[in-house]
Formats: structure tokens, C-alpha cells, sequence
């Protein structure tokens, strides 16, 4: 358990407040989501972080304050039967000056570690590995084409989007520019036709030795990285990385070849000089905003680690 000394300690209502707003926060992005999946109905852009990844709408709805915060309050007791949280006994609530009857709950963090001690090493190691490795700017979003390069071939069709060139003018862009895509999780949903076309072969085995900051799916991964370790992280960071994510991917599909203009989402053009352009502006942007994030995690990781030595 963290020492006394590095507990904080939250009053009901203003940790009441932080849920709310962290509520209200998941839910502009949840609820359209989740009336649309009622429906019956399907979002390219903004279903992709609700169902790709593993974390459920409800999931993130629920709120934590992340490891050495102590909850106060009756509310806080229904806390003390989620997983990896405790409550503290009387010894810690005299040290915090709290009176013997008090409830409070806090992060379990060892038990935590106990439980995923290798997710938490392993995400260090991404996390710290990206950061080292120089940014790389020019792969154009060129993932996405090769996705559906001789679609027609493999009998690849999203059934509600249509190509913004057409299967050739597609194909062309694909044969037409150098393609080096360094993220496995975009990689592997190549055409069989297009996997030999990519610089390189990223695998999950050299998923460590090649993820790099520059890259749009590295960068939305840190949402991945952070809402796997909750409830060790707190919720808002988890948000922080959640929304830069939903900003990556509304630009991924903008750069990718569906025409997804009636969706609100006007195309990056990247076949072209200007559009290049204007992709490699927006990664950079998104490079640098995920470095602070990805430091954030890394600092957080290591600090709770470092309470509980293996």
C-alpha cells in the first residue's frame, strides 16, 4: 500500500464533482454512439474508438481518481467492493486525521500490481520506447489505402462507404508513393497485395522495437495504454488521451480513401502536394500533444511502480 504520507484526501462533494464532470465529459461522445448502435445505425469516424477498442461506453463513464487519492463519504463505501480498491483501516484514518467511524476507499495499488504487474511493465516499455525513437512525418496516412488495395480482388467492401477515387484511382495512389506504415495494429489489416508494397514488416514481436511517436495509430494507442491500467490512472487523464485520440481518427479518415464528406468529415486530399501537406501539419501537431501525454503516463506508471517493488 502507499505510505500514508503520499494519500491525498478528497471530501465528498468535491470528489462527487469530479465523477459528474467526468460523466458528462464521456457522455458528449458516448450517448450519439450509443442512440445510434439503438438504431441500428453506423458512424465510420466516431463509432471506430467505441469499437475497436475494448473499453466499453460504460466503462469509461465510470469514474477514478487514480492511485494516493482517498475517497471520503457514505458514497465511497460502495467503492470498497470494486475491483482494486480497498478500504482504509483505522491506523490510516487516525494518521489522516480522520475519526475512527470515517469511511474512506482508496486504489488498491498493490493488489493492482499483484494482478498486472506485466501490463504495467510492458506499457512502459512502449511508452518509453516511442518516446527514444526520432518522429517519423512522411508515411501520408497511406495505411488506410492499403487497407483496400485491389479491394475487388479480396472481395473487400465497406458496405456503406465508397471509394473517393474509385477502386483504380485508389490502387494508383497505393502504387504511386512509398509506403513504410511502422504500426502493427494498422499493418496487419493489409490486402495480401499490398503487405510486400510496405518498407517494412512490423510484427507483434517488434511491436517495442518500432512503435514511434510520429504515428497516427501510436498516438491513438495511448488511449489503449491508459484506459487498460485504470483504476490505477485517473479518469482524466484516461479522457485527456481519449479525446486526442477521437481527434487522430476523425483526421485518419479524412487522409484515407473514402469519401466521407456527407459525414461531416471533408477529405485530405493526400495525393496531392497540398494534401501531403496538410497531413504532415496535423501529425505533427498530434506528435506533440502526445508526447506530454505519453509522459504523463509514463511519470504515473512509474511512480506507483516504484511503491511496490517487485
Amino acid at each position: 500500500m502507499l505510505p500514508v504520507e503520499q494519500l491525498r484526501l478528497l471530501a465528498a462533494d468535491e470528489w462527487r464533482a469530479l465523477e459528474e464532470a467526468h460523466q458528462q465529459r464521456v457522455s458528449r461522445y458516448a450517448d450519439p454512439y450509443l442512440a445510434r448502435r439503438s438504431a441500428g445505425q453506423k458512424h465510420p469516424v466516431e463509432d471506430f474508438l467505441f469499437t475497436y477498442y475494448t473499453q466499453k461506453p460504460g466503462q469509461l463513464r465510470r469514474w477514478h481518481p487514480g492511485a494516493g487519492m482517498v475517497l471520503t463519504g457514505a458514497d465511497a463505501a460502495a467503492r470498497s467492493d470494486w475491483k482494486h480498491y480497498r478500504t482504509l483501516d483505522d491506523g490510516e484514518l487516525a494518521s489522516l486525521g480522520l475519526p475512527p467511524d470515517s469511511t474512506a476507499v482508496t486504489v488498491d495499488v498493490a493488489a493492482f500490481l499483484d494482478d498486472r504487474r506485466d501490463a504495467v511493465d510492458f506499457a512502459g516499455i512502449i511508452l518509453r520506447g516511442t518516446a527514444a525513437r526520432p518522429a517519423q512525418f512522411g508515411c501520408f496516412g497511406l495505411h488506410e489505402w492499403a487497407m483496400v488495395y485491389h479491394q475487388d480482388r479480396f472481395d473487400l467492401r465497406h458496405e456503406y462507404l465508397r471509394l473517393r477515387l474509385g477502386p483504380e484511382g485508389t490502387d494508383k495512389v497505393v502504387e504511386d508513393n512509398r509506403i513504410r506504415c511502422t504500426h502493427f495494429d494498422a499493418f496487419r489489416f493489409y490486402t495480401p497485395d499490398a503487405v510486400p508494397l510496405n518498407e517494412v514488416s512490423p510484427s507483434r514481436e517488434t511491436q517495442r522495437l518500432m512503435e514511434q511517436p510520429g504515428c497516427l495509430h501510436a498516438n491513438m494507442d495511448l488511449y489503449k495504454w491508459a484506459y487498460k491500467l485504470l483504476p490505477l490512472l485517473p479518469s482524466e487523464l484516461v479522457m485527456d488521451c481519449f479525446e486526442l485520440s477521437w481527434r487522430i481518427r476523425a483526421m485518419d479518415m479524412q487522409a484515407s480513401p473514402y469519401d466521407l464528406a456527407a459525414w461531416g468529415y471533408p477529405a485530405i486530399p493526400i495525393e496531392t502536394p497540398h494534401g501531403k501537406a496538410a497531413y504532415v501539419e496535423h501529425q505533427r501537431s498530434f506528435a506533440a500533444e502526445a508526447a506530454v501525454l505519453r509522459d504523463r503516463l509514463a511519470l504515473e506508471l512509474a511512480a506507483a511502480s516504484a511503491q511496490v517493488p517487485q
